[in-house]
């Protein structure tokens, strides 16, 4: 009588599926990829000595791959390791260390709000009741087997409180009928509205006014403010930024009326011929150590102009 010769079952098509796809990658480990080839082989009809051939076996290894998935299906494809030496944890310390884990570590009285594997491996040592002494690999291990990791939250997550909804529309302080965004403006056919700000500091004052428009009229209106703050005509200095609208032909003739100086700051991208460094004393300063640095429109003295604050102009 002749035996029948050995033979995978017939593949559900999860089982084929799985299989085909660990062969076609190619990528699996070399115990799981010849065993998939070994069964593949064998669900189309071939025999063992060619199975053996086309994965490069012996043909002893061939028949024993297919009855032990006839036995357990596809968990045949993992390598299975030697017998270890007797264990040294018992399920109810699995479970306890699991249990551990999974609780915060101030419910034990730790000066800490998150376990780490070596935390958890140091508190499971001094445990009273039970001493569970085990490494660090191992407790990975263990853990990754129970599904819990040591993980912090790098996203939004849901919360699982159940009051949360109400809590959130406590909170939530802005009006629903408020736009989320707001459109710029990027034609302003009115112009701009600027405030040109007189900061005194000799006397540590501030005040100023609001203009439509940008211009030399509106920063000539804004020093003459401040040359009426000292009518005793006392040299003042005022600075400015290096604005075109700061030094107008009007601003320069009435400059030379009054004594003072008129200086301003340094440009962006300065020419090496067109501007140099000065320092000089706020001259309605009381402090001799009060020095400003500027840089002067073109070389030569500041040009004289009646001023004791700092007009500047913002939107």
């Amino acid at each position: 009588m002749v035996a029948e010769p050995v033979r995978v079952r017939r593949l559900t098509d999860l089982e084929g599926q799985r299989l085909q796809r660990i062969v076609r990658r190619g990528s699996a480990s070399s115990v799981r990829y010849p065993r998939a080839m070994m069964l593949l082989a064998s669900a189309g009809g071939n025999r063992v000595p060619v199975i053996a051939q086309l994965v490069q076996a012996d043909e002893d290894t061939v028949p024993d791959v297919i009855h032990r998935f006839n036995e357990i299906g596809l968990a045949c494809l993992d390598p299975q390791g030697a017998g270890d030496r007797p264990r040294l944890l018992s399920l109810d310390d699995e479970d306890f260390v699991a249990a551990t884990a999974t609780t915060g570590p101030d419910k034990f009285g730790q000066p800490f709000t998150r376990w780490s594997l070596r935390k958890l491996a140091a508190y499971l040592r001094k445990v009273h009741d039970r001493v569970i002494r085990i490494g660090r690999e191992a407790l990975r291990c263990l853990l990754a087997r129970r599904g819990v990791t040591f993980q912090r939250t790098k996203s939004w997550k849901e919360s699982t409180d159940p009051e949360h909804d109400a809590e959130l529309d406590r909170i939530e302080y802005i009006p629903e009928q408020f736009p989320d965004r707001v459109p710029a403006t990027y034609h302003r056919t009115h112009g701009v509205t600027y405030f040109h700000s007189c900061h005194s500091v000799g006397d540590d004052t501030l005040w100023g006014v609001n203009h439509r428009h940008k211009g030399a009229v509106n920063s000539l209106a804004a020093l003459k403010s401040i040359r009426a703050a000292r009518p005793d005509g006392a040299p003042l200095y005022v600075i400015l930024d290096n604005l075109s609208a700061h030094k107008g032909s009007k601003i320069r003739a009435c400059a030379k009326k009054h004594p003072g100086e008129l200086c301003f700051t340094r440009p962006t991208s300065p020419g090496p011929t067109r501007s140099r460094r000065t320092s000089g004393r706020c001259g309605s300063s009381p402090s001799p150590a009060q020095t400003v640095r500027t840089s002067l429109s073109r070389p030569g003295p500041c040009t004289p102009i009646w001023a004791g604050a700092t007009p500047t102009t913002a939107a």
